[in-house]
């Protein structure tokens, strides 16, 4: 190959490095000041918010930012207000809060429906029992949530949180599958003591000897989007009544939440 063929092959890849870093930087910079109002509904509706030092609260509000920069929140017969995209966008902060820089690779939008919805994403009719989901085939990399079920898991603190509860299941996904097995956030050694736990743990919630949600034992997936939940909502009971629980789901999202 020519001298001068080589050197504009080195030139051109050269700039496409350049842009492409250009590019990351730009996308990862939040857009302005964060708006005071924003922080007002933080601070009234998001209990993990309130307990942050200043300094992570920064931290935080530029994740939720970067968020609306990434992820478009498309309301279904529904106008969202900045209140609803705030807290969707605050259910996807706080499980990846112990990983900075980490985002949703494989999520583009979120549509909010004002209430449940069926298997066929309808919200009349019959077997609208659905609060959330992450969409799957046609739905590939989008996330339906109830407007009304989404608000309800950030009044009430009771572990029951349904946009946390499907955000964990794209964490659970960032391995390409959603098996309970969050191998990209678990370092190695809590693996298997992980899989024994979560196996245990499923038998006695089927033998009603636990107060884990009967939900948590339908599979493996659905025990480790259900005690998140209830780590990120009731961190003081899950440890009193749940210790190991606690140091592992501690360990898995890099978070001690009672420090």
């Amino acid at each position: 190959m020519e001298p001068r063929i080589i050197v504009t092959i080195a030139l051109l890849s050269i700039l496409i490095i350049l842009f492409f870093v250009w590019f990351v930087r730009k996308r990862k910079r939040p857009t302005g000041p964060f708006p005071e109002a924003w922080r007002n509904i933080l601070l009234e509706n998001v209990h993990f918010y309130r307990q942050l030092t200043p300094e992570e609260r920064t931290r935080f509000e530029s994740e939720i930012q970067f968020f609306f920069q990434e992820i478009t929140i498309t309301g279904v017969d529904v106008e969202p207000t900045d209140t609803d995209r705030l807290l969707v966008a605050a259910s996807g902060v706080i499980p990846l809060f112990g990983f900075p820089g980490w985002h949703y690779r494989n999520l583009n939008e979120v549509l909010l429906y004002n209430d449940r919805f069926n298997l066929d994403f309808q919200t009349e009719g019959e077997g609208r029992n659905i609060n959330g989901m992450v969409g799957t085939g046609s739905m590939q990399r989008m996330m339906i949530l109830s407007r009304r079920a989404l608000h309800k898991g950030f009044r009430h603190a009771d572990s029951r949180n349904v946009g946390i509860h499907e955000f964990v299941h794209l964490l659970d996904k960032f391995d390409g599958d959603t098996d309970g097995l969050p191998a990209q956030l678990m370092e190695r050694q809590y693996t298997i003591p992980w899989l024994k736990f979560v196996h245990k743990e499923m038998e006695s919630i089927r033998g009603r000897k636990s107060d884990i949600r009967p939900y948590g034992a339908t599979n493996e997936a659905e025990f480790f989007s259900v005690v998140s939940e209830y780590f990120f909502e009731r961190p003081a009971q899950l440890r009193r009544k749940h210790p190991e629980l606690y140091e592992l789901l501690e360990e898995i999202f890099r978070q001690d939440l009672l420090d």
